[in-house]
């Protein structure tokens, strides 16, 4: 069990038939009245995200997200293989639980799979991950204001902006929380 006085970033806990993450918290102490937790937290099946105050002593059922590295192994139309380290077993996962953050993973890559009571719910892919510029248009000699960006297609398909100076080919680092381009590799 876990108390509403007890929330951090991160830890998850299951309300109403749901199974929620801690996104933002704060203990508010008022002058007049008792103290409450502000929090905001995200139902990490659906990723719908809520705001709710709640009295310090009220207390939830801890929820036990499991995280189990995998590879990434290929793709067969709508479901994306992993692969168990220990085991070796295929795992399919749908493409609807993959995230918007998967388009930056490329195959053989090791990915973050959470799952709840055996049901995945996502994928994390590595924070950084570098990657090859397939297609970008070449840059313009004399344009050198700061911060000019133009659109990449890197080798998995994403598409994201990159300063001028990079060209097809280059192996770039890209950071898949933001999708934003970092550095040279």
């Amino acid at each position: 069990m876990i108390t509403a006085g007890d929330f951090r970033n991160g830890a998850t806990f299951e309300m109403d038939g749901g199974v929620y993450q801690v996104i933002e918290f704060q203990h508010v102490k008022p002058g007049k009245g008792a103290a409450f937790v502000r929090t905001k937290f995200k139902n990490v099946i659906t990723g719908a995200v809520v705001e709710k105050s709640f009295n310090p002593t009220e207390k939830f059922p801890t929820a036990f997200i499991e995280r189990k590295e995998m590879e990434y192994s290929y793709s067969d139309g709508d479901l994306y293989y992993f692969m168990d380290q220990e085991t070796y077993e295929l795992v399919p996962i749908n493409a609807a639980d993959l995230g918007d953050n998967f388009k930056f993973v490329k195959e053989n890559m090791i990915c973050r799979i959470l799952s709840y009571k055996g049901k995945v719910f996502g994928v994390e892919p590595p924070t950084f991950v570098e990657l090859t510029v397939t297609a970008t248009e070449p840059g313009v000699r004399g344009d050198t204001a700061t911060n000019v960006t133009k659109p990449a297609t890197l080798e998995t398909g994403a598409e994201i902006r990159v300063p001028i100076f990079i060209n097809e080919g280059d192996v770039i680092r890209v950071d898949t929380r933001s999708g934003e381009y970092m550095e040279r590799a």
